[in-house]
């Protein structure tokens, strides 16, 4: 094969913000590249430490939404009432997280995504950084039913989500139960 048909893995990360392009193709090329990344790969670090690039670039590039945090939390295997910090783009965050406790704790708890349009009037809520002002979280839940973890990004503006990001980012986890050897 020569160079210029491959792909290298950095190009996938390649959502620089287009005219031409909507927010439906930007998050269709994210599941795209992460499903590309992870054909012959399972390793669950791995995959998420990709798939955190890939959506901090896919928002902060492509969509130009100011994201300041992406990442996942995963249950502890030593403490399964709790969550702890996985891969992630952004700031140093918060290493533990109770379930149940904050939207990232609920979100594992209830098995359902939470969007939060403004932080500051969720209850409960789990500060890690005080520049957040809207929030996005999907648990990542297994064909048995058993929550694995969750998928949390967080905004510099309030309501940076919405019903389709939603929609795109629960594909998008169960892409990444199905692909990852946990």
């Amino acid at each position: 094969m020569s160079s210029e048909n491959i792909k290298h893995h950095a190009d996938y990360a390649n959502f620089s913000a287009s005219t031409t392009s909507t927010k439906k193709d930007i998050l269709e090329q994210l599941l795209i590249s992460y499903e590309a990344l992870t054909i012959d790969q399972t390793n669950w670090v791995c995959n998420l430490a990709n798939c955190s690039s890939l959506l901090w670039y896919s928002y902060l590039d492509g969509l130009s939404v100011p994201v300041n945090w992406c990442g996942f939390y995963l249950v502890d295997e030593k403490d399964t009432s709790q969550l702890i910090l996985g891969p992630f783009m952004g700031k140093v965050a918060c290493q533990t997280i109770k379930i149940g406790k904050g939207v990232c704790g609920v979100a594992a708890d209830k098995l359902q995504t939470q969007v939060v349009p403004d932080v500051e009037l969720y209850p409960g809520h789990i500060a890690c950084d005080g520049e957040t002002k809207s929030e996005i979280v999907v648990p990542l839940v297994d064909s048995n039913g058993k929550v694995k973890g969750v998928l949390d990004i967080d905004c510099l503006a309030h309501e940076g989500f919405d019903e389709f990001d939603k929609e795109m980012l629960e594909k998008l986890a169960k892409m990444i139960v199905k692909s990852c050897d946990w």
